[in-house]
């Protein structure tokens, strides 16, 4: 399909067919580059899920956050969490993140970390603290092409 738009709107010279040629490798490594991301993610996904079943070791860096729906179906979901100035914070660092969206619409959450469950807020960041944790919670170029860039997110997660 996509010869034949290029066939329409390029003219038939060597450059043209240069130019078809170049548009065909280009949507070729775009799709690749998509299924690389839709693995990827997919992966992270079924791993994050079967921790959450299966429970995590006492000095993980990773927790597990359960939100809550509006019909208050509760659900699980493994992330990183990380502690800064004495508070802990949660990132939303892949595409899917339904996790993240539960946690702003009904911000009671709880948390099972070190083989403990606490009771948290979840508070959005925004201006020179999500700036500041943002810095301190970089992720390697390599991390952020293989989940595709997408935007960042922070969560403070204050006690209740």
């Amino acid at each position: 399909m996509l010869s034949r738009i290029l066939r329409v709107c390029v003219p038939r010279t060597s450059f043209g067919r240069w130019v078809v040629r170049v548009a065909k490798l280009l949507t070729l490594m775009l799709v690749a580059y998509l299924g690389v991301i839709v693995g990827f993610e997919s992966l992270v996904g079924i791993m994050g899920r079967r921790q959450a079943e299966h429970g995590l070791e006492p000095g993980d860096d990773w927790i597990v956050i359960t939100t809550t729906d509006a019909s208050g179906s509760a659900r699980d979901t493994v992330v990183a969490g990380w502690e800064s100035g004495g508070r802990l914070y949660v990132a939303a660092n892949h595409w899917p993140r339904a996790w993240y969206r539960r946690a702003l619409e009904n911000p009671d959450v709880s948390v099972a970390r070190g083989g403990e469950l606490q009771r948290y807020r979840a508070v959005a960041l925004d201006g020179a603290e999500r700036a500041r944790i943002a810095r301190e919670y970089a992720l390697p170029l390599a991390v952020r092409a293989l989940t595709g860039f997408p935007p960042r997110a922070f969560l403070r997660l204050d006690p209740r």
